[in-house]
């Protein structure tokens, strides 16, 4: 009986890692992690934090636009 089984071609790896992807270094990563924190830090500050003695904002828009938000996180704000 003959051998019916078909190999299929494999693709070439691409130039750079083992993985094909591009080598990168800590120092083009840094800036971006560090503004990635920021921001997160300054949402979480937004959702959790912005209202009453520490608030930044005068009045009651940013407890209204997050609202819900700091509900499904599980912040109370009642």
């Amino acid at each position: 009986m003959p051998d019916t089984t078909a190999t299929l071609p494999q693709p070439a790896p691409l130039a750079g890692t083992a993985a094909g992807l591009p080598p990168f270094s800590l120092r083009q990563l840094l800036p971006w992690l560090l503004f990635a924190g920021v921001v997160l830090v300054t949402l979480m500050y937004l959702v959790a934090a912005e209202q009453g003695a520490t608030s930044l904002v005068a009045g009651n828009a940013v407890h209204e636009w997050v609202h819900d938000s700091r509900h499904l996180l599980g912040f109370p704000c009642h």
